[in-house]
C-alpha cells in the first residue's frame, strides 16, 4: 500500500504562506505592532513639517494635507477622512519622493502621526 508524502518543498511553502498571512492580518491596524520613532530622531525635513502641523501650514506641496486613505491597512482603522498625508521632502529629489507624515484627528491637532519613507509600505508612530 502506498502512502502520501508531501514533498519537503511543498511543506514549507505552505508553512511559509501561512505564517506570511497570519503576519500580515495580525500587522494590520494595530498600533501595538507599529514600530515607533522619536521626533528627535526624525530627518530635520520631517521636523519642519510637523511643526507646520499646528498652524495648518502653508505647506510646500499642493497635496499636502489631503485624505489619506489608508488602503493599505497599516494604521489603525478610522472613518475615512481622519488621515491627512504631508510630503516630507527628500534632499535632491525632483518628485515628492517616498517619505510622508500621515496624522490622524484634528488637521492642526492631531491625535497621533506616522512617518514613513519608503511611500507606504510600512510605518512608525512619531513619539515625543
Amino acid at each position: 500500500m502506498r502512502t502520501f508524502a508531501p514533498r519537503a518543498g511543498f511543506g514549507v511553502l505552505a508553512v511559509w504562506a501561512l505564517l506570511a498571512l497570519a503576519g500580515a492580518a495580525h500587522a494590520r491596524g494595530n498600533p501595538a505592532d507599529l514600530a515607533s520613532v522619536a521626533t528627535a530622531d526624525l530627518p530635520r525635513e520631517a521636523r519642519d513639517v510637523l511643526a507646520l502641523i499646528p498652524h495648518g501650514g502653508p505647506f510646500p506641496h499642493e497635496r499636502d494635507g489631503v485624505t489619506f486613505g489608508n488602503r493599505e491597512r497599516i494604521l489603525p482603522a478610522h472613518p475615512r477622512g481622519y488621515y491627512r498625508e504631508y510630503t516630507v521632502r527628500t534632499p535632491h529629489e525632483k518628485s515628492r519622493g517616498a517619505r510622508r507624515i500621515v496624522c490622524g484627528g484634528a488637521p492642526t491637532a492631531p491625535d497621533a502621526c506616522f512617518y514613513t519613507d519608503d511611500h507606504y509600505q510600512s510605518f512608525r508612530r512619531i513619539v515625543p
